[in-house]
């Protein structure tokens, strides 16, 4: 397995595409502007795309899902709790009125990185996984492809937040960055819950894994286990 990383020019968030040996592969996060750049890269490899992963439903995660699963002709995947933010990428975060009056960050940082703010695109397939009740947690395996990747709920930043875990590998979306952990204060999110997630579900992951986040540098679990002071306190 490799992955090819892929960063969006609004808020940075990292895109990923994860490829087996066998050229199958899944998109980690298209966020915006990234459709263009993944679709030439699977097409110039011949790679055998099997699903849009999304490690939660914000905008700057999610921009290009609808558009890039529709290149690729595969669906929209994430957590049953975080399938409604895919209809209003601006309401759901939080940060702007709603999606045709994008006041707020995220529209600035959209329009400062040449992204019409007007083209945002559903996805029109949308698989889920997971529970839509609020105290029900549980990890689902998805085989996609050559790849084997366990889905954990891991809610605390947003209700439907999901940790994916590929062989050693941790794609941790906003749920925990080199060092920190993500914000609790938006729509959604939740410190008490995301104190059980961190307790239950990321320092669970083996001291071995290596935890891409959504923002900023990779990390593994040893050092954030070690250093990381939200997990000291858990």
């Amino acid at each position: 397995m490799r992955v090819v990383e892929v960063v969006s020019p609004v808020f940075a968030a990292r895109c990923c595409v994860v490829v087996a040996d066998n050229g199958s592969c899944v998109v980690v996060d298209a966020g915006a502007g990234v459709a263009e750049h993944v679709a030439r890269l699977v097409r110039s490899e011949g790679l055998h795309p099997q699903a849009v992963l999304a490690t939660h439903g914000h905008a700057d995660h999610v921009w290009d899902a609808g558009r890039l699963a529709r290149e690729l002709d595969v669906p929209v995947r994430l957590h049953a709790r975080d399938r409604y933010r895919l209809e209003d990428p601006f309401g759901t975060l939080g940060l702007g009125a709603a999606s045709h009056d994008p006041a707020g960050p995220l529209g600035q940082a959209l329009r400062a990185a040449g992204v019409d703010v007007g083209g945002y695109e559903p996805p029109a397939r949308v698989e889920t996984f997971g529970h839509d009740e609020a105290d029900r947690r549980s990890d689902d395996v998805l085989e996609l492809g050559g790849l084997r990747v366990v889905a954990r709920h891991a809610p605390g930043h947003t209700q439907g937040s999901t940790v994916y875990v590929v062989e050693d590998v941790a794609f941790t979306g906003d749920v925990l960055f080199a060092g920190t952990i993500g914000r609790t204060d938006l729509p959604g999110g939740d410190g008490e819950v995301m104190a059980r997630t961190l307790r239950e579900v990321v320092a669970t992951l083996d001291p071995a894994t290596l935890v891409v986040p959504g923002h900023g540098p990779t990390s593994d679990m040893a050092t954030e286990l070690a250093t990381n002071p939200f997990l000291a306190r858990r």
